[in-house]
């Protein structure tokens, strides 16, 4: 695919752009709506009976292994500046052995922009998700798919479903037909998994049950209480369209209630939308997350101090992740997922009566 990293203005280069710079500010955070993740408390064990050395953080998601169950979230593409942003990104989670994904890869596939997706020399180990939009999957060939997944070296591809930020979004799709057709063909023809994805307004138990009876086995919650990207293209919208994103900012399923909803269905979930350390991370894989992902504050810590302060933050939210672990009594993730939670009643509304996390809630 050619190399068009100075696509026209107003195209989806600029709008990648204008993303870029409102999601390194604190903006586009939802305005009440939280993630319920301060609604989870970990039960303290005074006698871990372990050394903070011997928790092992090691996990697996799409057949790849992690050194610890974190991700760095899918963000942005197709600007040169997101070309910059994504190798260092892409280089922190090779170095320390977390996974990354990236944002949208519309401009590859339909423009044939590679700036912004060409980081496997920086990373050529990490797990890397490629990613691409519901109606963008719909309205192309699977082989046409694979190109972009090969041509970025990706090990799965992320298939995100947007429909309120779409609407929202000046230059947005209204068409959301035909997404389970979509889905079915690509578990069935690409040769990579496939993971289900929302963006920012998290998923349900009805939309769990009907992609995992499709044989996807990952999904992303992407849930409120973090970035709003409603509130993303409200902010880049003007007369009505403004008005009507003004209105749906806050709309979503938080991201606890979504991890707790997908839980007992045999998926392996990723948690994200609002994570913003280790114990955020740890919180959601007790309530059965395989792992969790981080977006905006990594990209704010680039933003404020380059490399170093990300690479930091991101040792310390491991830090974190390793201690919340150890004052669970946890010497693993499994063992986390398996200890006793104290949920808020709020969050405790959201848990359905069959799922496992029902009995081990107190």
């Amino acid at each position: 695919m050619p190399d068009q990293s100075d696509a026209k203005p107003g195209g989806i280069s600029a709008r990648k752009s204008q993303h870029i710079a409102l999601c390194e500010t604190d903006e586009v955070a939802f305005q009440r709506k939280t993630t319920l993740l301060e609604q989870v408390e970990l039960v303290h064990d005074a006698l871990p009976e372990m050394a903070v050395s011997e928790v092992d953080l090691s996990s697996e998601f799409c057949g790849k292994s992690l050194s610890a169950p974190l991700f760095i979230a899918a963000m942005t593409g197709g600007t040169d500046e997101a070309e910059a942003i994504n190798r260092d990104l892409a280089r922190v989670a090779e170095d320390f052995g977390i996974g990354f994904g990236f944002g949208s890869q519309r401009p590859l596939l339909t423009e044939g922009i590679e700036v912004g997706y060409r980081i496997r020399d920086v990373a050529p180990t990490a797990l890397v998700l490629g990613n691409i939009g519901i109606v963008q999957a719909r309205a192309s060939t699977t082989s046409a798919l694979a190109k972009m997944v090969s041509t970025c070296g990706a090990d799965a591809l992320v298939v995100h479903l947007n429909p309120a930020m779409e609407v929202i979004q000046p230059e947005g799709d209204q068409d959301f037909r035909g997404g389970l057709e979509t889905l079915e063909r690509l578990v069935r023809e690409l040769d990579v998994p496939v993971v289900v994805k929302e963006t920012g307004c998290g998923l349900s138990r009805s939309v769990g049950l009907r992609v995992a009876d499709l044989g996807v086995e990952h999904v992303d919650t992407s849930g409120a209480g973090g970035t709003s990207w409603v509130g993303v293209e409200t902010l880049r919208a003007r007369g009505d369209q403004a008005s009507l994103g003004e209105r749906f900012w806050d709309w979503g399923i938080p991201t606890a209630a979504s991890v707790a909803q997908l839980s007992g269905l045999g998926l392996k979930v990723c948690a994200t939308g609002g994570v913003q350390n280790g114990l955020d991370a740890a919180k959601a894989i007790a309530l059965g997350a395989t792992c969790a992902g981080m977006a905006r504050p990594l990209l704010q810590a680039r933003a404020q101090g380059g490399l170093a302060a990300l690479r930091s933050r991101v040792e310390q939210v491991l830090a974190e992740l390793r201690l919340a672990h150890l004052l669970a009594g946890a010497r693993t993730p499994d063992d986390l997922r398996g200890k006793p939670v104290v949920l808020g009643p709020t969050l405790r509304r959201w848990v359905v009566t069959d799922s496992p996390l029902d009995g081990r809630a107190l």
